[in-house]
């Protein structure tokens, strides 16, 4: 989660369910967990999440495709390796001093500090337009669940053949889940 915290933070609107993605702060305080962000204020998302609470964050990491070539056995289909957190909770709005903190937080989180985008750089007058705009949350995470596919189901030789696949191939996730792969093979 830390690592890929551009979490889909989805809920139920009243006739559709929302969703929107946003960059979010993991916190754990007192053997509780809390997710801490800013959305846009009287969208349908900060209006739906208005009238129910109840969330589902979904944090996601990159995916690889599988191609079925490269398993020993055939014919089996390809498939998609990839590794997701299920986040169910509740979320809480925060006041206009919450909404601020919330700001900070966030860019203190991605902006180095003595740099000209550091957050005590930037304008007061900004930073109080933008927490009229805005308001800040917290999610107090109630479940969590680990929902991936690493090719578990597939032979020890079939994973090795696969990890080196990904390494050789080399675009967009497959370095990533190679890895992750390695580090599952490892556990078994």
């Amino acid at each position: 989660m830390q690592q890929h915290a551009f979490a889909m933070v989805t809920g139920m609107g009243s006739v559709y369910p929302v969703a929107t993605q946003l960059p979010l702060v993991i916190i754990e305080e007192n053997e509780s967990l809390f997710f801490k962000g800013h959305l846009m204020k009287k969208t349908d998302h900060h209006l739906a999440f208005t009238n129910n609470p109840n969330v589902l964050v979904l944090f996601t990491s990159p995916s690889a495709y599988i191609d079925a070539n490269w398993y020993t056995q055939k014919p089996v289909g390809s498939t998609v390796n990839y590794i997701t957190v299920h986040a169910k909770g509740k979320i809480t709005f925060t006041d206009d001093e919450g909404t601020y903190q919330a700001v900070k937080s966030i860019t203190e989180k991605h902006i180095q500090p003595n740099t000209d985008a550091a957050f005590s750089n930037i304008p007061q007058s900004y930073i109080d337009a933008m927490v009229k705009a805005i308001v800040g949350f917290s999610i107090e995470v109630t479940a969590l669940d680990a929902v991936f596919k690493l090719s578990q189901n597939q032979s020890a030789l079939d994973r090795q053949n696969i990890i080196g696949k990904l390494i050789e191939r080399n675009e967009d996730g497959d370095v990533f889940i190679a890895r992750e792969m390695q580090k599952f093979k490892n556990t078994l």
